[in-house]
């Protein structure tokens, strides 16, 4: 008998291209639980290489790449199975990105996933969750990463209320104290920035929401180290300790004169942004003392990717949730969800749609095609595209959506591929494969009656596709024949040749 894989392999990896720093962390899997086996931390300083049209500079780049070829190096020594990489507020932010992103898959040997600041949010407060005790009650959770700032209120491991905050102590320290000098007129200013993004969210963060706060990533991190050498017990962060380590950068005036105990050199000139952040969050969120958590991002991607192989995908949590929320047709759903499937399974190899990813966005997009009918008949693919691309969906990074929006908007009356060039390789390609499969699957459950279809038989050649119904079965079932051969024409304007027999 063939050897089988295990449900989850032996050996799993989460890598984190932060704004200031990458992280990798590997983690054995055993007996139920993750035991972490090796971390690697470099500062990249991807966000500083943005220029002023959004673009990365070829010297983030290139230190981008050097990191990620030895992390992949890494990767490849210790046998990972399963790697997750996301990008963050940064690689959010950055244009003409698609180049770059090829040469870091190249090395690193693993796509690369962009999440959006919620997405970011989640993830960070899974990290936090698994890694520290849990004390009952309401937890906040707070993290000042280079790009962005996530507030998270939760309840044991779920998260209630999420947030991303657009300032980081990288680009707050850019801005401010680009040059290294520091001021009080320019910590002012810097924390009147961080009062105005803060002011929308304090309201829901603020301190009767919650019981027990947490700090997470390298801006809490590097704080609670310089307050731990001051004598701070366990190096948690108060406001008496914030307020002197803001009088002790600007007795120094510049960041190189920064020589604190425990104060990291690649910390120097990041840290006045921190501050001047993180003063802002403990004096309008009303936090009295704040401990840090061994745990964040790089540790949430670890138990979320733990989730997905052992069924408790947060994605498969939120498509049900957004079939609830738009009122979808479940039985209309299965019905689709199953042709589509047995289609995949015929023209997978023609087509190479052999990643896990194919395979999920077309059953998820076969769950969610009738979304918009929720918003209105007419059009309603367009609506449930125009939802599936910009609402909060955990779990899904920003592709996933763009891909599922895809496969959802083009799959009924003309086919536009023109909206498929601005999705990410490879799927800027063969998501036109997938959105064929589930236009198919449509079209051929229109009648939406609980009779099975027949056996149907699906050939593929580059974009010819012939379908072989039973004999008769088209002569049957005239508006089926009669959708088909409208289809075969929305298919031939877009490239594809369509045969039904």
């Amino acid at each position: 008998m063939a050897r089988t894989d295990p449900p989850v392999p032996d050996v799993l990896a989460a890598v984190d291209l932060g704004s200031n720093s990458f992280h990798m962390v590997v983690a054995r899997y055993s007996h139920g639980q993750l035991a972490i086996v090796d971390r690697l931390r470099e500062t990249v300083r991807l966000g500083s290489g943005l220029d002023e049209q959004d673009r990365l500079s070829r010297e983030a780049t290139a230190r981008a790449l050097q990191c990620l070829e030895r992390f992949g190096q890494r990767l490849h020594d210790m046998q990972a199975k399963r790697v997750r990489v996301v990008g963050t507020n940064t690689l959010r932010k950055a244009k003409r990105k698609g180049a770059f992103l090829e040469r870091a898959r190249e090395a690193l040997g693993h796509p690369i996933e962009i999440i959006s600041g919620v997405e970011e949010a989640r993830l960070i407060y899974q990290g936090v969750a698994y890694t520290t005790p849990s004390e009952g009650g309401h937890r906040l959770v707070v993290d000042i990463g280079g790009g962005s700032t996530e507030l998270i209120i939760g309840e044991g491991l779920t998260p209630k209320r999420l947030d991303s905050l657009y300032m980081g102590c990288v680009g707050m320290s850019q801005e401010y104290f680009g040059d290294g000098v520091i001021t009080e007129k320019r910590m002012k200013r810097a924390r009147t920035t961080a009062q105005l993004e803060l002011e929308p969210a304090a309201a829901r963060f603020r301190r009767s929401e919650w019981d027990t706060a947490f700090g997470a990533s390298g801006t809490m991190r590097a704080v609670s180290d310089l307050l731990l050498a001051r004598g701070a017990p366990n190096g948690n962060i108060t406001r008496d300790g914030v307020e002197w380590l803001l009088g002790e950068c600007l007795r120094a005036g510049e960041t190189s004169k920064l020589k604190l105990p425990g104060l990291a050199p690649d910390r120097q000139e990041i840290l006045p942004g921190g501050l001047a952040i993180l003063v802002e969050v403990v004096d309008m969120l009303g936090i009295d003392n704040l401990r840090v958590a061994d745990g964040a991002l790089r540790e949430g991607l670890l138990y979320d990717l733990l989730g997905r192989l052992t069924d408790e995908d947060a994605r498969v949590r939120s498509v049900r949730a957004m079939e609830a929320r738009y009122h979808v047709d479940t039985a209309q759903a299965d019905r689709v969800e199953a042709t589509a499937q047995a289609f995949l399974r015929q023209v997978r190899d023609a087509w190479k749609l052999d990643e896990p990813l194919a395979e999920l966005a077309l059953r998820w997009a076969a769950r969610l095609h009738e979304a918009g009918l929720d918003i209105a008949h007419s059009h309603y693919h367009r609506h449930g595209a125009y939802v599936l691309q910009h609402a909060d969906m955990p779990g899904f990074a920003r592709e996933e959506q763009q891909l599922l929006a895809a496969i959802v908007g083009a799959h009924r009356r003309k086919l536009n591929l023109e909206t498929l060039e601005d999705l990410l390789p490879p799927w800027h390609l063969k998501a036109e494969f997938l959105i064929v499969l589930l236009r198919l699957a449509v079209l051929l459950n229109r009648g939406r009656g609980p009779r099975a279809l027949p056996q149907i038989d699906l050939k593929a050649r580059g974009r010819a596709l012939d379908l072989e119904f039973p004999r008769g079965w088209l002569a049957e079932h005239p508006l089926t024949a009669a959708d088909l051969e409208q289809e075969v024409e929305y298919l031939r304007a877009a490239g594809f040749r369509l045969r039904a027999t």
